[in-house]
C-alpha cells in the first residue's frame, strides 16, 4: 500500500483568467500524482478588500501585460482562454458573486459537478453551464434558487475567509499539505515548484497523459 494522497486546496474565483490556468493543470495532474484536489470556490473581491490589492484591470500597465500574458498562455498552456472585450465592465460592475454563490451551491449540493460547472463558467457560457455540466433543469433551477440562501452565503464567506487566513492577496492559492507543513502558492505559475514540494514530477503543463487526449 502506497503512501496517502497529499490534500490540495485550490482556491479560485471565475472572474480570475489565472485561476482558471490553475485549475485545469491541477485537474490534469490530480490522476497523475498522488494528490486528493479540493476545489473551494472563493470571492476575490473579498480577497482583493482584506488584503489592500488591486485588480490587474485598474493599472493600464499591469492589464496591457495580462491582455498579452493571456495570449502566450493560450498557446503553451492548451486551454482556449481569451480576455472579453468587456472584461472591464465584468469585473468592476457585475463581479462574480452571483457565479460563486451559484458554484458553492453546486458544491454543497452536488461535489462531483463542481470541476465541470466551474470549468464551463470560465468557458463564458454562463447561460448553459448548468446543462453542460450534466445537471438536469430541475436541479439547475433549484440551484440557483439556493444562491441567496444563508447556508450558501456563509459558505462562501467562510471559504474565502479561509483563503484570507492562509495569507492570498489574489487569486488563484494552491494550499499544499505536505508532511505536516501548509504550503501557499500564487499564480498559476508555481506549478514545478509544487512538484518539488509533493516530491512529484513535474511534466509540463500538458502531460503526455492529457496530451494524447488533446
Amino acid at each position: 500500500m502506497g503512501p496517502l494522497p497529499r490534500t490540495l486546496e485550490l482556491f479560485y474565483d471565475v472572474l480570475s483568467p489565472y485561476s482558471w490556468l490553475g485549475f485545469e493543470i491541477l485537474c490534469r495532474y490530480q490522476n497523475i500524482w498522488n494528490i486528493n484536489l479540493q476545489l473551494r470556490p472563493s470571492l476575490i473581491a473579498g480577497i482583493m478588500k482584506d488584503s489592500g490589492n488591486k485588480p490587474p484591470g485598474l493599472l493600464p500597465r499591469k492589464g496591457q501585460y495580462m491582455a498579452n500574458d493571456l495570449k502566450l498562455l493560450r498557446h503553451h498552456l492548451q486551454i482556449p482562454i481569451q480576455l472579453p472585450k468587456d472584461f472591464l465592465s465584468v469585473m468592476l460592475e457585475k463581479g462574480s458573486l452571483s457565479a460563486m454563490r451559484f458554484l458553492t451551491a453546486v458544491n454543497l449540493e452536488h461535489p462531483e459537478m463542481l470541476e465541470k460547472a466551474s470549468r464551463e463558467l470560465w468557458m463564458r457560457l454562463w447561460s448553459r453551464a448548468a446543462e453542460k455540466a450534466g445537471m438536469s433543469a430541475e436541479q439547475a433551477q433549484g440551484l440557483l434558487e439556493k444562491i441567496s440562501t444563508p447556508k450558501v452565503k456563509n459558505q462562501l464567506k467562510e471559504t474565502t475567509e479561509a483563503a484570507c487566513r492562509y495569507g492570498a492577496f489574489g487569486l488563484p492559492i494552491t494550499v499544499a499539505h505536505v508532511d505536516g507543513q501548509t504550503h501557499m502558492l500564487f499564480g498559476s505559475d508555481r506549478m514545478e515548484l509544487l512538484a518539488h514540494l509533493l516530491g512529484e514530477k513535474w511534466m509540463g503543463p500538458v502531460p503526455p497523459a492529457v496530451n494524447a487526449r488533446l
